[in-house]
């Protein structure tokens, strides 16, 4: 824990005097950031989130001083959120602390203390100030046996940017001629975060970006139809395929379509990731790699996950995309490869493979069939935290699992879903995206030796970001 939230009127703010005192018994460099009054939106967020970052960096422990929350609980709470810390107000009687304390619940906030008539409520324990101040060592074990772990959209995509920077790699994007692939690409490159090849005609990509007001100059413009390499893609596309009854003409040929050139861009490593699929389908984006980057050993099938960002955590969903009835080891395969992307983006995997049934409460050859993939996973992943078969409801709510599911590890706890068939997997998180608000982040394929993601096709700006970031972090932990 390296911080905490302080929500406090303005005229009861002097019952937090005993903080300073607690804080600097434990910690040798505090810091402040004091929250202003202002529009909610995602730059004014992305601030905050890189200012408490730089503080927290130089600092052994920071202290956010919330806006003067009268009528500004719900703004103090999501920046909280976004900041991942507990929350400590300062109320003038204990009816304020509830109603407060009931705010910051609809938010899905972390309620740590109240303080209020001289007492320190914990929620299960409750202290008077002077006990605190006489024995500082109360109020921070209960900080430390506070967990948070409130991931919030912006949090992750402000994640993103900070892991993708640690290890930049270049991504190639075939689509110039589509304005949210520009845009992006304008973003992107403004963050440092990621290398930009654009492919197209450099004359054509530079006026519709001066037409845009973007700025391209740090991006690599390559003509797929008129470039040094068309010969050396040529003939290695034609060694890699000509089993397959492709001779050089069609290579040739192939290669100048702009899918199958950033395919090769990949494949012979001058670009380390590519996306495609705004203008183009999914097959088509992914039927090049298939025949020349190919699956990673012990691959049995590619699969499309997505991640799933809730309001105060994220999920992963798989196969959303790819794989339309898996069979029992390609199941286990995509279990497998969900699990190793969860674990690439900071995410523990607990994993629920899904069906009508929790346990023995149901039976069926779709029942046998989840039942088999999950022991397939447990021969070839012992260690992964992987049940099967789980409903929904009891791999994600505690209460259900409780009662279905008593003794699991993951039942309840579950971030990490794994879906039948395509059918449910691509219901399901449309489902859940177009209901609850969340923002959806993929397809991201997964089990090929080098990332190539695809986009939908109505895929927006932030979407595009989205997936550059992921394929160079996945370009990283190749």
């Amino acid at each position: 824990m390296n911080g905490i939230f302080v929500l406090a009127q303005n005229e009861v703010a002097k019952n937090l005097a005993f903080l300073p005192k607690v804080l600097t018994s434990n910690f040798a460099k505090i810091a402040k950031l004091q929250i202003k009054e202002g529009e909610q939106n995602s730059a004014v967020l992305k601030k905050y989130i890189k200012d408490f970052n730089e503080l927290s960096a130089k600092n052994d422990f920071v202290v956010v001083i919330g806006a003067d929350f009268i009528d500004k609980i719900g703004f103090n709470a999501k920046i909280a959120n976004v900041l991942n810390l507990p929350i400590i107000s300062v109320c003038d009687s204990e009816n304020s602390a509830k109603t407060v304390g009931e705010i910051l619940k609809e938010n899905k906030s972390n309620d740590f203390a109240k303080v209020y008539n001289e007492i320190c409520d914990f929620g299960n324990f409750k202290f008077k100030i002077s006990q605190i101040e006489q024995n500082p060592e109360i109020f921070i074990n209960e900080l430390n046996s506070n967990s948070v772990n409130i991931v919030t959209p912006l949090k992750f995509e402000t994640k993103l940017y900070e892991m993708a920077a640690k290890n930049v790699k270049r991504v190639v994007l075939p689509e110039s001629d589509d304005d949210r692939i520009l845009k992006a690409a304008d973003i992107v490159l403004e963050s440092n975060a990621v290398e930009i090849t654009l492919l197209g005609k450099k004359d054509e990509i530079s006026k519709r970006a001066k037409e845009l007001d973007l700025n391209l100059s740090n991006a690599q413009i390559i003509d797929p139809e008129n470039n040094e390499f068309l010969n050396e893609f040529a003939n290695t596309l034609y060694e890699l395929r000509k089993a397959k009854g492709m001779d050089l003409k069609k290579a040739q040929k192939l290669v100048r379509d702009r899918t199958y050139f950033g395919t090769m861009l990949v494949y012979c490593g001058k670009c380390d990731a590519m996306v495609s699929g705004a203008s183009t389908t999914t097959a088509e984006t992914i039927r090049p790699a298939l025949q020349t980057i190919k699956m990673k050993s012990g691959v049995s099938t590619v699969s499309g996950a997505f991640l799933i960002c809730l309001d105060t955590n994220v999920l992963l969903f798989a196969d959303c995309a790819i794989t339309p009835n898996p069979t029992v080891d390609q199941l286990a395969a995509i279990t497998i490869s969900s699990a190793n992307t969860a674990k690439a983006f900071g995410i523990d995997p607990k994993v629920a493979m899904l069906s009508y049934s929790t346990g023995a409460s149901g039976s069926g050859e779709d029942v046998d069939f989840v039942v088999n993939a999950t022991a397939k996973v447990r021969e070839l992943a012992p260690n992964l935290n992987a049940e099967g078969p789980l409903q929904f409801d009891a791999a994600i709510d505690k209460t259900v699992a409780k009662k279905k599911m008593p003794d699991s590890k993951v039942a309840g706890k579950a971030n990490v879903f794994i879906f039948p068939n395509l059918n449910c997997g691509n219901i399901c998180y449309k489902a859940v995206q177009r209901t609850s608000g969340a923002l959806a982040i993929g397809p991201i394929l997964q089990g090929l030796k080098k990332p190539v993601n695809d986009l939908s096709r109505g895929c927006l700006v932030k979407d595009v970001i989205n997936t550059i970031l992921i394929s160079a972090i996945q370009a990283g932990d190749n």
